[in-house]
């Protein structure tokens, strides 16, 4: 059973640039760890040191997050998309013309 597992930008380095891997699996949990068996690496920039997935680390199956699902549990089936996507924070209030904060 081979799901495409999306790979974000800041991960691409354990897979050689890839963009998108095929991994066999059928939970998040069991994908991970193929993963991390083919692309080392790849478990400790997704998990902590509980085992659970990174707060920052997003997570959809087919467009859904697996958080509303069964967690790392969620079942995964052949041709399924799954996407570890880092949540984004920073930069800077946007300004009027004024150098005030805009509403």
């Amino acid at each position: 059973m081979a799901a495409t597992l999306y790979v974000p930008t800041p991960l691409r380095k354990l897979t050689n640039g890839k963009s998108k891997v095929q991994i066999d699996g059928t939970s998040i949990a069991e994908l991970i760890e193929r993963a991390e068996a083919e692309y080392p690496g790849f478990r400790d920039r997704v998990l902590d040191s509980n085992g659970e997935v990174k707060r920052f680390i997003n997570v959809f199956v087919n467009g859904v997050d697996m958080r509303t699902m069964q967690g790392k549990a969620t079942t995964v089936k052949d041709g399924d998309e799954v996407s570890f996507i880092p949540a984004m924070a920073g930069g800077r209030p946007l300004e009027s013309q004024n150098g005030r904060l805009s509403q």
